[in-house]
Formats: C-alpha cells, structure tokens, sequence
C-alpha cells in the first residue's frame, strides 16, 4: 500500500508542539503538553532515539532546525520539484520525518508506502510512480541485494544512513544499479551531517556544521540544525537536559581531514563499541561489518547474526557470537569465517542460539538487550 503525504507550510509556523509516535508504543505521551506547559516553547519536534545503548531519550529539535537541515540535503543533491520521493521509513524517526521536510522546502512529490516492509514492493512502486529519490536503512539495501532486485532508471540517489552500510553490501547494490550514498546522520542534527556527493566517494561534511575530534578522535558537532537537548521521563515525571553551550559530544570515532578546501569524514566506530580483552581494544563494529558480510556471501537472508561482548573473569570480556534462524552446520561456518579474520585474542569460542536478535525498527542491534540475553 502507499498514500500521498504532504505537511501544510502553515504547520512548520503555526506554534504546535509535536511528537511523532509509532503505533506500537504510546511512549512519549504527556510530552507535548508538558513542553508547551512546563518548557513554554513553540515551533518543536521531539524523536526518540533508537535506544540501541539502552537509554531512551526523547530529542527536541525546532522546526526551524529541521528545515535548515533539509534545506542542505536539497542544496547537496539538487533536489527540486522535478523529484518524486518514495518514502519507507517510518516518520516517528527522524529519518523519515527529514524527507517530509525535504519535500516542502523542494516542493517535490512525496509517496509513502505502508504496512510492512517488501523489498519487491518497493521495486515496483518506484517503477509505478517514477520515483526519483529514496532514503532507506542498510538492512532494505540488503534486503534489495539478495532479491538481485535491479534499481529502476528513474531512481537517481538513495541515500543510506540508520547505520554502516557494508562495504561489499555496498557494492553488490551498486551493481544492481541502484546509486546509494552512504550518509553520517543523527537524531541530534536533525539528519544528515556528512554524505557520499556521488557513490563511492568519501563523505564530505556538509557546509551547516562545525566538527572536531578530542585526542581520542571522539566527534563533536555544532550548528544551526542541532537539537536543543533531551526529554527524559523517570518514574512518570519528564525532566528537561539541555544541550551543553559547545555542542554535542557524540560517541563516535571519526577521523576529519580537508581535501582541496572540502571536510571529509571518515567513520571508525563507536566509543561505546570498544572492549578490552587481555588489555587490547576491540571494536564491535568493524566484526559485525564482518558478520554481514557473510551473511550475504552465504546466503543466510532468512537468519540473523550478532557479535556482543560478556564478562570473562580472565580476560575482562569475551566475544560471544549470538545467531537465530540458522541451522548447526550453518552457525559453525559463520563462527568460523569469522574467526580466521579476527586476532587471536578476539577469537569468538562460544556461540549462542536465540529466537531472535534484538534490533531497533531500523535495524540496529541493541547491544544493552543483547547482553541481557546473554
């Protein structure tokens, strides 16, 4: 299914408090009210995090910082009234709510599909309505890939954020012909911070944004389209955290160079990815990189698979790699074309079987329910 969706312009200006919900949940309600009660603000979205780390926030972001964030997509891609956006995301994420407002500002056409997800759905909607732009998560670009589902010629730019999208992923994609460009987006700024200008190019830090690493080569973001800070709820009661004067610290890290006067980043991990064992830093990241890249070489699109650190009394932390919907014999090659890649200290020993691995409606694995599970 799918529906035309447009926002009036008289609602970006009107004063409203929003707080876009997923059907599945009703938290974040009582928000809206106590911001407009308590907070005497106008003019405001607040997203909820993907809680991936186990904290949920609640994101406030003016209007006005959404748009200057879309505004720069636009600027980046040339976005104009000529375009046709097939949106599937939901917009209680900023993701797909940052195409709405793309839209407006372009006045470009906007289609939404509904229900559950499908891959050759979307295939032949894009060709029904001569879709021109898209912004998916890489868990649709998989999902697209292992179809061997051919972009359609109209399809000009999908941009790829909601997490990293794999390097030979990205590949079997562009293959197929469909024009990904990797983004580096956050809830916090609305969006977009860096994208690919063509594919396979490094991304390159949009014009809105000031960024800088510590001597940790922990990113920093500051601009126009940041977020004014966070709602959190305890024990009932909403409190108000603002963002900090100098801007947001986030928990990844990156590295930041400038090429012929363009600021390019290049992404190396989460700081709350990082384990020691035997003394030695291990980043999570690059080894669920791995992960899906065998699930691709393997075929296993029907299973899912997650690396997650747990306790060791003798090494500090383990690797424990945690499967479902794989068989013995297929688990045991996924452990093992993982381990002849991995130091030998990394060396996942243990595997567990679950029912399902814990991921965010974007496809992000929840570390903090992981190890619970665990």
């Amino acid at each position: 299914m799918e529906t035309a969706v447009k926002i009036e312009p008289e609602w970006w200006t009107d004063g409203s408090v929003c707080v876009p919900l997923s059907e599945h949940t009703s938290e974040g309600a009582g928000l809206a009210e106590m911001a407009l009660r308590e907070m005497e603000v106008k003019d405001w979205c607040f997203f909820q995090t993907s809680g991936t780390e186990g904290v949920r926030k609640w994101v406030g972001l003016t209007k006005q910082a959404l748009l200057i964030s879309a505004r720069a997509v636009n600027e980046h891609f040339g976005i104009t009234a000529k375009d046709h956006w097939l949106l599937a995301l939901p917009t209680h994420h900023v993701g797909g709510f940052g195409v709405l407002a793309r839209a407006h500002l372009s006045g470009s056409a906007i289609t939404r599909m509904e229900g559950k997800w499908d891959a050759s759905a979307f295939v032949q909607k894009c060709e029904n309505l001569g879709a021109t732009l898209a912004s998916l998560v890489p868990t649709q670009i998989f999902d697209l890939v292992t179809a061997e589902l051919r972009a359609p010629a109209s399809m000009r730019a999908v941009l790829v954020g909601g997490g990293a999208l794999n390097t030979e992923l990205e590949a079997a994609a562009l293959d197929l012909g469909w024009r990904v460009h990797r983004t580096y987006a956050m809830t916090e700024t609305g969006s977009t911070v860096a994208v690919q200008p063509r594919p396979g190019a490094a991304l390159e830090v949009l014009p809105i944004w000031e960024v800088r690493t510590d001597a940790e080569g922990v990113l920093s973001v500051s601009g126009p389209a940041l977020a004014q800070g966070y709602a959190i709820c305890e024990e009932g009661r909403w409190r108000w955290e603002p963002m900090p004067a100098e801007g947001l610290r986030t928990r990844d890290r990156v590295e930041i160079s400038e090429v012929d006067g363009t600021r390019r980043l290049r992404f190396l991990g989460r700081e709350t990815g990082m384990v020691k064992i035997l003394g030695e830093l291990v980043a999570l990241g690059p080894i669920q990189d791995r992960i899906e890249t065998l699930r691709l070489r393997h075929g296993l699109t029907a299973a899912d698979a997650a690396v997650c650190d747990v306790p060791d009394p003798r090494k500090g932390s383990s690797l424990v790699l945690a499967v479902s919907g794989m068989t013995g014999s297929e688990a045991a090659k996924m452990q093992k074309g993982l381990n002849e890649s991995l130091r030998p200290f990394e060396q996942i020993q243990e595997m567990r079987i679950l029912d399902a691995i814990p991921r965010s409606e974007l496809g992000k694995v929840r570390l903090a329910e992981l190890r619970t599970l665990l």
